[in-house]
């Protein structure tokens, strides 16, 4: 073997080894996502009743953006102990009410 093959084994060992790498941090990842997916689900499941849990789910699958911000306010709200009894249906609408008001709609004005 000359230079020039050594030289194009070792490129080509450094990058599968750089594929590998990348494939396992995108694996490590990957699980971190889920197990925060399922400490939510678990937070979320312990300070919602059930009919509050399926509103919710609902609204994520119309407004994902807004369920995301309404679940991350109820779990640092139940993380900071200030939420001593499960969440209603009830309670989830007012919330949900009092979050719609504060999003006006942008007006056009055509003159």
């Amino acid at each position: 073997m000359d230079e020039r093959e050594l030289e194009e084994i070792r490129r080509r060992k450094l990058l599968e080894l750089q594929r590998q790498r990348e494939l396992e941090e995108l694996r490590r990842q990957q699980e971190l996502q889920r197990q925060i997916e399922l400490q939510k689900k678990e937070i979320l499941r312990r300070i919602l009743e059930p009919e509050a849990r399926e509103r919710l789910a609902r609204l994520k699958l119309a407004h994902p953006d807004i369920a995301e911000a309404v679940e991350n306010q109820l779990i640092a709200l139940a993380q900071a102990g200030k939420i001593k009894q499960k969440i209603s249906d009830e309670v989830l609408v007012s919330i949900l009410r009092q979050i719609s008001a504060r999003k006006r709609e942008p007006r056009i004005i055509r003159k």
